[in-house]
């Protein structure tokens, strides 16, 4: 499986002491077979056990992150996956070659429909709450709508400038967030196909951006070097253009940042992945650094998917994709306990 192959270890389940215990050491990274032979570029959460890759190698990929085993590859990109969304069984991957494919789970490996206009590589792709329509955004400047079923593009409008990103279609609603390399953030309004609004320019490109459980915050990366930038920041989706406060802390470019699923008892989380290789969790309403994991020798960390309270998901250029277990308790502490 090339650089990424690995001799494979028993897994260990012990993730944290009882309390009131002596803390338990911290357990051996476990090597699975590896979801991709190159750079992974994104990864999201299908189900509670499994999750979608896409990767340099062309391949979207379905793997029991639980069990440490893939279950599902398909193949039908002609260059490498940049992002992908999932609804109903259904995934969606948008690649370099200009395209956007649309998989079903339980079908064979061919893909069941195909999304052709944009003139370069497609950067952002989300689907409506109802699950009828697709928006995909590209650095052609172009924002583009389509319907599921017939592939037909509905609306399109092209802006100068605005390379597309990342989006992310806000649920229960008819508006879209994007992020651009001109260093803005716009929302979309799926129904009239205009910006409604936009919000001031930060100071590097933003690289991606996330929705909270309740619809009420925005986050955004950014891009940056020595760590000049290269922050995250909150934003108030409730009074477009407030800015609530900003994560600071990564050296390099923050490629995502992703609230948290929340958990009784404890502050609301984010995290974000940097080209430093490193992992960062923040209390959402301080903004203080809670944790941080250094995965040395990754390389950039491009993407992160979380799957309940407890796991997060990373994908890496040098390294694979990362089993992250967080422990959310009074003192946070996030450890690698996976690589595949």
């Amino acid at each position: 499986m090339g650089k990424l192959q690995s001799k494979l270890h028993r897994r260990s389940d012990v993730y944290r002491a009882k309390e009131g215990a002596e803390p338990a050491p911290v357990p051996q990274v476990v090597q699975y077979e590896p979801a991709h032979t190159d750079a992974v570029n994104c990864v999201i959460s299908l189900t509670s056990d499994l999750c979608v890759s896409g990767g340099t190698d062309k391949a979207v990929v379905v793997y029991d992150w639980r069990g440490g085993k893939p279950c599902k590859a398909f193949h039908g990109h002609s260059r490498e996956i940049t992002k992908l969304c999932c609804f109903k069984g259904k995934i969606l991957s948008s690649s370099r070659d200009k395209t956007v494919l649309m998989w079903d789970l339980g079908q064979d490996q061919e893909p069941i429909q195909e999304f052709c206009g944009h003139e370069l590589v497609v950067n952002g792709v989300a689907v409506s709450p109802d699950g009828s329509q697709l928006c995909t955004g590209s650095r052609d400047n172009s924002m583009c709508l389509w319907d599921i079923e017939s592939g037909k593009c509905l609306q399109r409008n092209t802006i100068s400038r605005n390379l597309v990103t990342h989006l992310c279609w806000v649920p229960d609603s008819t508006s879209i967030v994007q992020t651009s390399e001109d260093k803005t953030i716009r929302i979309w309004d799926s129904r009239t196909w205009q910006v409604t609004n936009t919000f001031p320019a930060k100071q590097y490109i933003q690289t991606h951006c996330d929705i909270s459980p309740n619809c009420f915050h925005l986050l955004s990366a950014s891009n940056g070097f020595s760590g000049q930038g290269c922050e995250s920041t909150l934003w108030d989706l409730r009074q477009p253009g407030c800015k609530v406060t900003e994560y600071r802390g990564h050296l390099q470019t923050t490629a995502c940042c992703v609230f948290l699923p929340p958990r009784s008892g404890c502050p609301p989380l984010v995290a974000s992945s940097s080209y430093d290789s490193s992992v960062k969790i923040w209390d959402q309403n301080t903004a203080a650094c809670l944790a941080t994991l250094m995965l040395d020798g990754s390389g950039p960390l491009v993407s992160l998917a979380p799957c309940d309270s407890s796991t997060l998901l990373c994908a890496s250029f040098n390294t694979g994709l990362h089993q992250l277990y967080l422990d959310q308790g009074t003192a946070p502490s996030i450890i690698e306990v996976a690589r595949f």
